[in-house]
């Protein structure tokens, strides 16, 4: 799928926050998808008709980036295109609650948290503080599935091992790096990148979404490897990503079935 994507790079509309903009473009020019981060009203849903897959991040939510967000999903179910939900703390304030719950009316084909948001998108009590999770991924699976099977659609919780599921198949992925959660917005990208494989594979969306966690946590592992800390760890990761080939992908990812 990595060879795919590469090979006819996919336009994916990234609609995320301001402190995401930039490290999810390196990260989308890095593993080879084309970003665009287009979020206005006035546009968003023209751009997302055209674009081959759609991200919404809601971590720096106002009126009218919901706005934007509300029409470029509309836009994307009208043009058959998938999209992808990270609901960012959703769970802090009533715009964001409100916000989440016009947006899954829109039918996400993926939606990508932490464990905490995951279980409180499911209608459970979560441990999360702002955009930290306090909840572990396993206490999180339960709940995924039932947000799959409500939703039919893909469900990833992202941690120290990735679980993902349709709400009748699950994955496990294991890798990564403990640099990773100091690095703001990586988890932001991987939603960005996530988009960029489901644009490669719109009919499989758990393949797509698997994919996409497997090399974000091959190339963070390899990176993590040779890093000093959070700052090298950053740029080697970009660099890892980068250098990733099918071949590296398919030796490294630890993948199985749960």
């Amino acid at each position: 799928m990595l060879r795919t994507m590469r090979t006819n790079p996919p336009l994916v509309q990234c609609i995320t926050n301001f402190v995401a903009m930039n490290i999810a473009a390196n990260v989308m020019l890095a593993a080879g998808a084309s970003p665009a981060m287009v979020h206005a009203e006035e546009e968003a849903g023209e751009f997302a008709a055209i674009s081959g897959a759609l991200t919404i991040n809601i971590g720096t939510l106002s009126s009218g980036w919901l706005a934007g967000m509300l029409k470029a999903a509309r836009a994307a179910n009208n043009a058959g295109r998938p999209w992808v939900l990270d609901p960012v703390a959703h769970y802090a304030t009533a715009f964001r609650r409100k916000a989440v719950a016009q947006l899954l009316e829109l039918r996400p084909g993926i939606i990508r948290g932490n464990a905490s948001e995951i279980i409180a998108l499911a209608g459970g009590a979560s441990r999360g503080q702002g955009v930290d999770s306090r909840d572990a991924v396993e206490q999180a699976e339960d709940s995924a599935r039932q947000l799959a099977e409500k939703h039919d659609c893909v469900v990833a919780v992202t941690g120290v091992t990735d679980f993902v599921t349709d709400g009748q198949r699950a994955r496990r992925i294991a890798g990564g790096s403990q640099l990773m959660p100091k690095v703001t917005a990586l988890g932001c990208s991987l939603t960005c990148l996530a988009g960029a494989f489901a644009a490669t594979s719109p009919d499989a969306p758990l393949d797509a979404t698997v994919a996409a966690l497997a090399a974000f946590a091959v190339a963070g592992e390899r990176a993590g490897a040779a890093a000093e800390g959070p700052g090298s760890f950053s740029w080697r990761f970009l660099d890892a990503l980068a250098g990733l080939t099918p071949e590296i992908l398919d030796r490294d990812a630890r993948i199985w079935v749960a």
